[in-house]
């Protein structure tokens, strides 16, 4: 579908507050659900220091192909509750994707960025059962170069930003290939104003604790658990100019899972949705009509 016909079908969007009990206190989960209910669902999971509005071009898109599209912040992310304790372990955000899955019964397919798609994978080795999964720029065994200049950005500027200026500043010398917006008011859906006006990015910086460091050894098991069972089809999205997901990472990934399914977007690096929205939606919508028809 092309984006003229789909910047011209309206897209009603349903704005959902989950409330989830875990880790002994109760996570409030912000979920934004538009298409046809009933229709067979998407679920997006947005990456590491992103939120729900990463995918916002796509759940339109999607939910004008006919699915019915779930698209939530993740824990301590955007709108949905940062906790106390710090519980940001993948274990409790599997338990926060399956509450999403229960909302709805039926068919459903898993797109995951980044910790998106690493929480996509942990859960199918926990027992979520989808249709499929798309895994965006993640393999289980990253380049780690890549995994810390995204954590090093994470973990810079914690005395926040003077004004949104700024804060566009940080983002072009993180991603210097992609094109500086003129306006940058957009990224006031990942920032927050506090007290004394300045602008911080909308995510809890006690994601980047020491448990952070544990993920890639839970995902490398994951996808061990999923080769062993391999019950649904699972298909790797990735940039060309990706620093986090090289050749030999998805050599040994594909050695894991020889039925893998790989599409390479060319111009695009670690944030291949917005580096080339076009051929991401191709490869998405290539998988999903081979594996949840509408």
């Amino acid at each position: 579908m092309s984006g003229r016909a789909i910047e011209n079908t309206h897209i009603e969007v349903q704005t959902l507050r989950i409330a989830r009990y875990s880790s002994g206190e109760s996570i409030s989960i912000v979920c934004d659900v538009s298409g046809v209910e009933g229709a067979p669902r998407v679920i997006l999971l947005h990456g590491g220091g992103q939120t729900r509005h990463s995918w916002s071009t796509t759940a339109r898109s999607l939910a004008a192909n006919g699915y019915r599209v779930y698209n939530f912040d993740a824990r301590g992310h955007g709108e949905s509750d940062w906790s106390a304790a710090g519980a940001y372990s993948l274990r409790d955000r599997v338990g926060d994707l399956e509450k999403i899955v229960g909302l709805e019964r039926g068919a459903f397919v898993l797109v995951g960025a980044s910790l998106g798609g690493a929480t996509a994978l942990c859960a199918l080795a926990q027992g979520v059962r989808p249709a499929g999964a798309v895994l965006v720029d993640i393999v289980p065994e990253p380049e780690q170069e890549g995994i810390a200049r995204i954590t090093d950005f994470m973990g810079a500027h914690s005395n926040g930003f003077a004004n949104l200026s700024e804060a566009a500043d940080a983002v072009a010398a993180y991603n210097p290939s992609r094109p500086r917006p003129a306006d940058p008011s957009g990224l006031m859906r990942n920032l927050r104003r506090r007290e004394g006006g300045r602008l911080y990015w909308h995510w809890d910086p006690k994601i980047l604790s020491d448990g952070a460091k544990g993920h890639h050894a839970e995902v490398q098991t994951a996808a061990e658990i999923f080769a062993e069972e391999t019950p649904c089809p699972i298909a790797l999205v990735r940039g060309l100019k990706s620093d986090v997901v090289s050749d030999e990472g998805v050599a040994r990934f594909r050695a894991l899972i020889p039925d893998l399914e790989v599409f390479d977007v060319g111009g695009a690096g670690h944030m291949v949705a917005g580096d080339n929205n076009d051929a991401f939606e191709a490869a998405v919508l290539s998988f999903l009509a081979r594996h949840l028809q509408v």
